[in-house]
């Protein structure tokens, strides 16, 4: 009873000196933060962004091998805690991204749909994103797959248009398919015509470029702020004196940090760049509204007029309604003045407003996750990124009922046009920079193929009017040719330019084996997307298949971006197997 006691008493006295030296919740609380008007002061806000490097050790390391294979040499950030990346393939933290829901397109009978029509699209940023889910070792969100945004990552080596006068070629190109032996592929390849490069590189027109950079609290990761900085770094040390950069940075309010100066005056911008820093709530229309108005003020006649707004896209003051940031951008860009997004960071990143936006202010859309990617948008594709060639570029397929019996657009689900729309002028639709090149996939059961998925309607014959045409389709594509701006004006050349050209038998291959290398890569981009995003099509073929067919097809890789291709579906394949072996789904919804 004794002992009892004892034990009793000196629990008791445990629990008063832990109540007497421990803090109370709230006590705690109020301790560790500092007071509000302190996070948002400029000098807490570095102190900040000291402490979520440290947070934040394995997207440090992601940075740091960007750094290394962009062959950078700007200084990189602290090394990480955990240089070895240990925690490189944690799950990330994903619920606060938001993507746009998007159903694959549907299989249609050609006796009843037998136009398509669309508008292209030559934005990259879906292939990035999923690049970056893959190697911090998650398999991506399903509506985070663009397959037409991952095709048209790579360049198939199309020839380009013989001068100017046309501002892209067109290829077409024919082959059984490779998930189903009673199916064929479609190919409809668009390459823009390519500037000449001088001594200093590609020869572009002179670019009024503002940098709108969101430095906000949200963007203190080290693969957000830093990162954007140095990327701007490396398109900084591409332009000359003819160009004209400005900066304007928004958090809670939008200010001018660096008024137009020119390119040559690298010291100046440079220095602009690096003193920013992150700290306050977010207000995206505010920049946006002050970034225009500085381009529209150095408006460069007959030249480069482009906002580039570098965010994470967390809008959180001001403007936050997507369709009003829209129909702002949408209104801008009848100044002349284009907008582009470059998106960073994981965790709350906002995947559909920087689609959406570059969509609506006629510019393209990058992910950036990493220098390496940054260098290939900025430096590498510079002429694609910045100079536009050709505006509200539309393709319309019209399939031949007497030979085709069905088909379905692989991607571009939301790039789909009304039938009318590809007449009407006033309708908006895609851009091609310089060098651009932009692939199209349809998957065709042809009459008689046994590849048909939908049974005929009862009372429709729709055999077309020959049964011997040699016709499987007629392309059509129209675009507004770009050749100057007005000063204040908006674009010339707003009446259409139409290509006809019909596609027969003569431009199919017997097999898959015999079809070019870049369709054969092609499809297997486009059946690895496809499985991504859940393989509703792809019937039983794998990611050993599409691994099988991308090796084969690989041919002439410079840059490496097939070979990484091929290292990543390696990655979804083994993240794919681990799941399977957990029991739980290989695609997140």
């Amino acid at each position: 009873m004794r002992r009892h006691l004892a034990v009793l008493t000196c629990s008791t006295l445990l629990v008063i000196a832990c109540a007497r030296t421990v803090p109370k919740e709230e006590d705690q609380a109020a301790a560790e933060s500092p007071p509000a008007a302190e996070v948002e002061a400029l000098a807490d806000s570095a102190q900040v962004s000291r402490k979520a490097k440290l947070a934040n050790a394995p997207a440090e390391q992601r940075l740091r091998e960007s750094y290394q294979a962009a062959g950078a040499a700007i200084a990189p950030p602290l090394a990480s805690p955990d240089p070895l990346g240990a925690g490189r393939y944690a799950p990330m933290v994903q619920d606060r991204e938001t993507y746009a829901h998007v159903e694959d397109g549907s299989v249609l009978r050609v006796a009843e749909h037998p136009v398509s029509t669309f508008s292209i699209d030559v934005d990259t940023g879906s292939y990035s994103n999923i690049r970056r889910f893959l190697r911090d070792g998650a398999l991506p969100r399903q509506d985070a797959v663009r397959v037409e945004e991952m095709i048209n990552y790579f360049d198939y080596s199309y020839a380009p248009p013989k001068d100017r006068s046309q501002p892209f070629s067109v290829h077409t190109e024919l082959a059984p398919a490779p998930w189903n032996g009673k199916t064929h592929l479609l190919r409809v390849g668009l390459q823009g015509w390519k500037p000449p490069s001088g001594k200093d590189g590609v020869e572009l027109p002179p670019s009024n470029l503002v940098f709108l950079v969101d430095v906000s609290g949200s963007m203190q990761d080290p693969d957000k702020l830093p990162l954007v900085k140095s990327s701007l770094q490396l398109l900084v040390n591409e332009l000359g004196p003819r160009d004209s950069i400005a900066l304007v940075v928004y958090a809670g309010a939008a200010g001018v940090v660096l008024e137009p100066t020119p390119g040559d005056r690298k010291a100046k911008i440079l220095s602009a760049l690096d003193r920013l820093e992150a700290g306050g709530s977010t207000n995206g229309a505010a920049g946006i509204e002050q970034a225009y108005a500085l381009a529209e003020r150095a408006f460069v006649r007959h030249g480069i007029n482009r906002v580039l707004l570098a965010t994470d896209g967390d809008f959180n003051v001001g403007t936050v309604d997507f369709e009003q940031l829209k129909d702002l951008v949408e209104e801008k860009r009848k100044s002349g003045v284009a907008l582009s997004t470059l998106g960073f960071g994981t965790g709350n990143y906002n995947d559909q407003l920087m689609e959406q936006l570059a969509d609506a202010g006629n510019g393209n859309y990058t992910y950036v996750d990493g220098l390496a990617e940054a260098r290939r948008a900025l430096v590498q594709m510079r002429g694609a990124t910045l100079q536009t060639i050709a505006r509200d570029v539309k393709i319309q397929v019209e399939f031949n009922p007497a030979t085709v019996a069905e088909y379905r657009l692989i991607g571009y689900e939301n790039r789909a046009l009304k039938r009318e729309d590809f007449n009407n002028d006033q309708i908006d639709a895609g851009e091609i920079g310089a060098g651009h090149s932009v692939t199209a996939l349809y998957e065709i059961a042809l009459r008689g193929s046994g590849g048909e998925r939908i049974e005929g309607l009862r009372y429709q014959g729709g055999d077309g009017r020959s049964s011997a045409n040699a016709e499987l389709a007629f392309l059509r594509l129209r675009y507004k040719p770009v050749t100057g701006l007005p000063a204040g004006g908006a674009p010339d050349g707003d009446t259409s330019k139409l290509i006809e050209q019909s596609i027969t038998r003569d431009a199919m291959a017997p097999s898959l084996a015999q079809a070019s290398a870049s369709l054969r890569f092609a499809a297997s981009v486009a059946a690895f997307g496809q499985i991504l995003r859940g393989g509703r099509y792809t019937e039983r073929y794998g990611y050993a298949d599409v691994l099988a067919l991308a090796r084969a097809a690989r041919g002439d890789d410079a840059q490496g971006w097939k070979k990484e291709f091929i290292q990543l579906v390696e990655q979804a394949q083994e993240l794919g197997t681990q799941a399977a072996n957990r029991g739980t789904p290989e695609v997140s919804d």
